[in-house]
Parts: C-alpha cells; sequence; structure tokens
C-alpha cells in the first residue's frame, strides 16, 4: 500500500524589502539560510533565530544569483550583471574574482567532486571552474546560443548542468569533456537541476511546465505538472521520509514535491501564503526544512512531517 503524503506546513519570514529580490538560497556551514538578493546587489543571511542580516558587495549592478555553501567554510555566489564569481565569509567578508571572458554572465553554480566551484556561463557559452584560491578555467560547451543555466554535482563524478535555449542537459567531466542530451519536449527551457537520491539527476521544464528525470547513461523521462503554465523554476532532492525532490512552481506561486519510483510517480502541490510571492531558489535547509527564497521579500521554511500511517 503507497504512503500516505506528508503534512506540509509553511511559515514565511520578511528578510527584505520588495524591491530587493530574494532569489538564490543554500543552507551555510554556520547553521543560518544564506541567500542573494539579486536587484539590491547584496547577500543576505537569516540565522536559526529569525534575525536577518545583510552584506553590500560593492556595486548594486552585480545581480548576485546562484549561491552555495563551498568546501572552504564559505558561501560562494555568482554575480550575472557583474560577471564575477563571489565569496562571502560567515563573518560577512567579501571577495570578488572577475572571469576573463566578457560578459559571460555565470549563473549557477554548485562544488564539484575536486573540492573547486563549477559554474555556468550562460551568456558565452562555457562552464567554469574556480579553485577556492580563484584560479579560473573556462570549457566551450559545443552548441551555441545554449544558455547554460544551473548545475550540479551528479552521482558519476560530472557535473550536470542546463541549456535553457538548446532544450537540452549537459554533462561535463573534470577535463572539459562535454556531452549533450536532447529532450523530448519542444521548448522545454530546462532550469534547476538537482542529483537525486535514486541516482539519476532531475530537473524543472520552465517552458513545458514539467519534471524531468536523466540517467548518467542518458535515459530521459518526463513527467508533466498539473498546471502546464506554472513555470517550474529550481528543484532540490529531499533525502527525509520517502526521498523524492521538492521545486518551485514560479508561475503559480506553489512548491510541490515529486517522488518516484520504478513503479510510478506522485506529485504534490501547495500553495504559498502570500499571492504572487514569486518562488525561485529552493534549499535543503539544517533543520531538515525545505526553505525557498521568494521574490517580493520573504522567504519561506516548508516543513513535511510524515503522515500518521495508523
Amino acid at each position: 500500500m503507497p504512503s500516505r503524503p506528508p503534512t506540509v506546513s509553511i511559515t514565511e519570514f520578511p528578510v527584505s524589502d520588495a524591491k530587493a529580490g530574494p532569489y538564490g538560497i543554500t543552507a551555510g556551514p554556520d547553521g543560518a539560510l544564506w541567500f542573494t538578493l539579486v536587484h539590491a546587489g547584496r547577500i543576505g543571511r537569516l540565522s536559526p533565530d529569525g534575525e536577518t542580516t545583510s552584506y553590500a558587495l560593492g556595486s548594486t549592478s552585480g545581480g548576485p544569483s546562484v549561491i552555495t555553501a563551498g568546501p572552504d567554510s564559505a558561501l560562494w555566489f555568482t554575480e550575472f550583471l557583474g560577471h564575477r564569481i563571489g565569496r562571502i565569509s560567515t563573518a560577512g567578508e567579501v571577495a570578488s574574482f572577475p572571469l576573463s571572458t566578457p560578459n559571460a554572465g555565470p549563473f549557477g553554480i554548485a562544488v564539484g567532486p575536486d573540492d573547486a566551484l563549477w559554474f555556468t556561463e550562460a551568456e558565452a557559452d562555457r562552464i567554469g571552474r574556480i579553485t577556492t584560491e580563484g584560479e579560473v578555467d573556462e570549457f566551450p560547451l559545443p552548441l551555441s546560443g545554449a544558455f547554460p543555466s544551473a548545475i550540479a554535482a551528479g552521482p558519476d563524478g560530472r557535473l550536470w548542468f542546463t541549456m535553457n535555449r538548446a532544450n537540452a542537459i549537459g554533462a561535463i567531466t573534470l577535463d572539459g569533456e562535454v556531452t549533450v542530451h536532447p529532450l523530448p519536449t519542444p521548448a522545454a527551457g530546462p532550469v534547476g537541476i538537482t542529483a537525486g537520491g535514486d541516482g539519476a539527476i532531475w530537473f524543472v521544464e520552465i517552458g513545458a511546465g514539467q519534471i524531468g528525470r536523466i540517467t548518467p547513461a542518458g535515459k530521459i523521462d518526463e513527467f508533466p505538472l498539473p498546471d502546464p503554465e506554472s513555470r517550474p523554476h529550481a528543484i532540490v532532492a529531499d533525502p527525509g521520509i520517502d526521498g523524492g525532490c521538492w521545486f518551485t512552481e514560479w508561475g503559480a506561486n506553489r512548491v510541490g514535491r515529486i517522488v518516484y519510483d520504478s513503479r510510478h510517480h506522485t506529485i504534490q502541490e501547495h500553495d504559498l501564503p502570500t499571492p504572487s510571492s514569486e518562488p525561485h531558489g529552493i534549499a535543503l535547509g539544517p533543520d531538515g526544512s525545505m526553505w525557498t527564497a521568494l521574490e517580493i521579500g520573504s522567504v519561506a521554511r516548508v516543513t513535511a512531517v510524515a503522515a500518521d500511517r495508523s
């Protein structure tokens, strides 16, 4: 008998004004949530007790986008408009690393198995790599106009990334060899991507309103959402309860959860409390809850509790 879906509660925490734009979010090594303020050019921190702090980057035009915890106990982030990679310590000390490629548009960022940070250059059709000392390498993609977006470390030692305008999923080895997997659905527009707990890579198709799954061997499955206009944006694996992945539905003001096994899949969706809150990034928090950045100026905690089986 299938297990009953968990009970979900959602709590919102104001972290900025509506113009600052919370966008990317990640759990920090200090037990806090760290997030980008894409329009304000700042990095924010939400402590476990609800205290909010933000740090200026020195320029309001940098467009900090995606943020991740680095291997060096600091946070690393992309500056899409400033064409830089940034680093912020848990004490708020900021460093910036310009890219040699003009107008690169770095967006997604993730830690690789080599303890370097790997990132996408959306405007330059490249994948970049930066060490914690600031040394940068760049690898060209075999497609032009692909707009590589999010990136995640896969279970096979490669980095997997979405190619939003090429309608494909890519994988890159640590020495720069790229494999491209076209998607079956035209104009799917993949954005967010994550390594699932089932040994596959999961992604969202913002243009098609679908969740996708690809194995390291390249087998692709797609799962339509109830609302094809929901605009799923980001996705993250959930190690708790019965696994699966959580994702944001930017166009529908919801967060969703997909659970999959070889026989069937289930999708649950949950409305956010504030209308038109524009959910973007989503991350597993240090408390075991999911946290999502809402562009209107809040961060939401999504807590799932296993249903009573009695």
